[in-house]
C-alpha cells in the first residue's frame, strides 16, 4: 500500500516563470533579426524614399516587437534628417522617390520639397518616380529633376477638393440628437452634429484655404515645369486624366519606363554593372536611417532638444492610445531640462487640438520650462486650436506658408439619447440629492439654467484662451478676439494676423535656436529627439504597474493595430463615440473643426 501523498506537479506555466523562457526567446529572436537586417553600405548608391499614404510627423516604434517588424512608413521627421544626411554623403549619388497614394497636409509636402531641393542645391540628381499618380505625389515629384511615369500608369490631376459630412439627421432617426455651445461662430466642428450643411462661416473659411492652396500648387509646378500657369490649370479642368504618353507629350513627365527598367538604368549607371542579385545600387531609406549616424553628425557636446507633440492632445494615453497627453510632454520636458548640455529647446507641433483643458496643462508646463531654457516652436502640417494653444510658449513661433494654424476657440458637446431609449424601450428610474446631480446625463436634454451653464463653461474656456493669446503675443484681447472665434488660418496669413512669427521649417528653428542658445555657428550641436523611442526590449522591461506578460500583449496589440489600420487620423465622429463611452459627460474641445489633406 503506497501512503504517500501526491506530488504537485509544478509546470513552468506561472506568469514568473512563462517570462524566464519568454525574455530569453525575445533576445535571441531580436539578436537574429538584427544580424539578418544589417548591412554595411556600398560605396556608391542611389538612396530611396518610398512615399505613399499618410506621413505621420514621428514614428513610434516602442512596441514593436522583434518577430513582428514594423513594415509602416518612415515619418515626416525621419525623412527629413534622411534627406538632411544625404546631402554631404558622398556615397549617396542619386536620389529616387518612389511616389504613389501620397495623402498628407500641404505644409508636409512643402517641407519636404525644401528638403529635396536642398539635396538637388548639393550637386545630386533626383528622379521621381510615378505610379498611378494623384495632386499631392506630382505636387512633391515636381520638385525633382527627373520625373518618370511607371509604364501601363496615369496622372489623375483633378484638383483639389474639401468634403464634410453632416450626421445630425442620420442620428436623429435612431434618436439621438447633440447640443452644442460654440464660441465663436468660425468654429464649426459642432456643425455635423446640428446641422444638415455648412454654415456661411464654414464655407468662407474652407473655400479661403482651397484658395490658397490651390493657387500655390498651379504656381509651384507651372514654375517647375516651365509650363503657363493657365496651360496648367487647363489641363486640370479640360483632360484630369492621363496617360503616361499624354502627361509626356504635354511636358509634365520627362519619361515613361516601368521599375525595372529604370533599376537598370540606375544600376548600369551607378555601378557601372548590369543589374544583378550581386551588385547593389538602391539603397533604402529605411536601411540608410539605421546605417548613418542619427539624427545627424555633431562636432560639439552642446545639444538642442527637439520635442515631438504630435497627435490629438488628449489627458491621458490609455493602453492603446494614439495622441499626447500631458504626462508625455512633462517627462520630456524634464529630461530636456535635466540635461545640463541642452542649450534651447524646439517644440515641434503637428496637432489639431483636442481637449481644452489638457492643452492649458501643457501650455503652464510649456511656459516654466521656456523661463528656464532658450524655448522656440516649429509648426508642421497643423497646430490648430489648442494645438496653437501650445505654441504660445515660444519666442518664436515658425511656421510653413500652408500650415493649418489658429482656429482660436472653444466648443462642447453633448449627446442626448432619450428617443433612441424609447425606441428600444429602456426605462430608467433616477434617486438624485442635490439639484443638478442628474442635469448631465445623455438621457435627456439639459435645458433652461443646466443649458446655459453649460454654454457659460465654454465661454470661461474662450475667454481665457484670448487671454493666454493676448499675454503671449503682446496684443489686446479685442485684437486677438478679432482674428480669433475659431478662424482658421494658413500659416502665411497668422504671419500678418501677428499669430506667428517667421516662415520656415523645423531646420529653420533648430538653426535659430542655435543662435539664441549662442553655440557656434561654425559648430553642429547634438540633435535630442524627444519622446524617447524606446526599443521594444526597454519598453518591454519599463512598465511600472503591469506584469511582463501584460506588457508583451500590449506590444502586441499595438503592432497588429498599426499594421490593420496603419494611419489613424481625427476625426469628427471620433469624438462622439468618445462622448457616448463616458456616459455623456461634458466636452470642452479646442479642436480644429477640419482636416485639409490633399488628394
Amino acid at each position: 500500500m503506497n501512503n504517500s501523498l501526491p506530488v504537485k506537479r509544478r509546470g513552468c506555466l506561472r506568469k514568473g516563470c512563462l517570462a524566464l523562457i519568454i525574455i530569453p526567446a525575445l533576445i535571441v529572436v531580436g539578436l537574429i533579426w538584427g544580424l539578418r537586417s544589417s548591412r554595411s553600405l556600398p560605396d556608391r548608391f542611389v538612396l530611396v524614399l518610398p512615399l505613399s499614404g499618410g506621413v505621420d510627423e514621428i514614428r513610434n516604434e516602442s512596441s514593436s516587437l522583434p518577430f513582428i517588424p514594423s513594415r509602416g512608413p518612415l515619418s515626416l521627421q525621419e525623412l527629413l534628417f534622411v534627406l538632411d544626411n544625404a546631402v554631404a554623403d558622398e556615397r549617396v549619388k542619386e536620389l529616387l522617390l518612389d511616389i504613389g497614394g501620397l495623402q498628407t497636409t500641404p505644409a508636409k509636402i512643402a517641407e519636404l520639397r525644401d528638403a529635396v531641393e536642398k539635396v538637388r542645391k548639393g550637386g545630386k540628381k533626383v528622379t521621381a518616380l510615378l505610379h498611378s499618380a494623384e495632386d499631392s505625389d506630382y505636387l512633391l515629384a515636381s520638385a525633382c529633376d527627373t520625373i518618370i511615369v511607371e509604364r501601363g500608369g496615369y496622372l489623375h490631376l483633378d484638383g483639389f477638393k474639401a468634403e464634410s459630412l453632416y450626421y445630425s439627421t442620420p442620428l436623429g432617426k435612431i434618436g439621438v440628437q447633440v447640443q452644442a455651445a460654440q464660441w465663436k461662430k468660425y468654429k464649426s466642428g459642432i456643425e455635423p452634429y446640428v446641422r444638415t450643411g455648412g454654415s456661411k462661416e464654414h464655407f468662407e473659411q474652407t473655400n479661403a484655404l482651397l484658395d490658397e492652396v490651390y493657387d500655390t500648387y498651379l504656381t509651384t509646378v507651372s514654375k517647375r515645369r516651365n509650363i503657363s500657369r493657365s496651360a496648367f490649370e487647363a489641363m486640370i479642368n479640360n483632360e484630369a486624366l492621363l496617360s503616361a504618353n499624354r502627361a509626356k507629350v504635354l511636358g509634365l513627365v520627362d519619361a515613361v519606363a516601368s521599375s525595372w527598367e529604370l533599376e537598370r538604368s540606375l544600376t548600369k549607371k551607378i555601378t557601372g554593372k548590369e543589374l544583378s542579385s550581386d551588385n547593389e545600387a538602391y539603397v533604402s531609406a529605411a536601411e540608410y536611417r539605421a546605417a548613418v549616424t542619427w539624427p545627424k553628425r555633431s562636432t560639439t557636446d552642446e545639444a538642442i532638444a527637439v520635442i515631438t507633440l504630435s497627435g490629438t492632445i488628449v489627458r491621458s494615453l490609455g493602453e492603446l492610445g494614439e495622441g499626447v497627453d500631458v504626462q508625455t510632454l512633462k517627462s520630456s520636458l524634464d529630461a530636456a531640462l535635466e540635461n545640463k548640455n541642452v542649450k534651447a529647446i524646439v517644440l515641434r507641433i503637428d496637432s489639431p487640438g483636442g481637449d481644452a483643458l489638457a492643452s492649458a496643462d501643457m501650455l503652464q508646463i510649456l511656459d516654466s520650462a521656456a523661463v528656464k531654457k532658450p524655448f522656440l516652436v516649429s509648426m508642421s502640417g497643423v497646430a490648430a486650436s489648442g494645438g496653437y494653444m501650445t505654441a504660445l510658449a515660444g519666442k518664436t513661433i515658425f511656421a510653413q506658408p500652408l500650415t493649418i494654424t489658429g482656429s482660436i476657440g472653444v466648443y462642447a458637446l453633448r449627446p442626448n439619447i432619450s428617443g433612441l431609449a424609447e425606441k428600444i424601450g429602456l426605462k430608467r428610474d433616477v434617486v438624485t440629492r442635490g439639484r443638478y446631480a442628474d442635469a448631465n446625463t445623455p438621457f435627456k436634454p439639459l435645458e433652461g439654467e443646466a443649458y446655459q451653464k453649460f454654454v457659460a463653461a465654454s465661454g470661461e474656456v474662450y475667454e481665457d484662451f484670448i487671454g493666454k493669446v493676448a499675454a503671449s503675443r503682446k496684443m489686446q484681447v479685442a485684437a486677438v478676439d478679432s482674428v480669433a472665434g475659431g478662424h482658421v488660418w494658413t500659416g502665411s496669413r497668422a504671419m500678418k494676423a501677428g499669430l506667428i512669427d517667421r516662415m520656415g521649417g523645423l531646420f529653420d528653428a533648430i538653426q535659430a535656436a542655435q543662435l539664441l542658445a549662442k553655440i557656434e555657428p561654425g559648430k553642429k550641436p547634438k540633435l535630442l529627439l524627444y519622446p524617447l523611442q524606446k526599443s521594444w526590449i526597454a519598453s518591454l522591461f519599463d512598465g511600472k504597474s503591469s506584469s511582463f506578460s501584460d506588457r508583451v500583449v500590449v506590444a502586441i496589440k499595438k503592432q497588429v493595430l498599426r499594421e490593420v489600420i496603419p494611419g489613424q487620423h481625427f476625426t469628427s465622429m471620433q469624438e462622439f463615440y468618445e462622448m457616448l463611452g463616458e456616459s455623456g459627460q461634458l466636452h470642452l474641445l479646442a479642436v480644429m473643426p477640419c482636416e485639409i489633406i490633399i488628394n
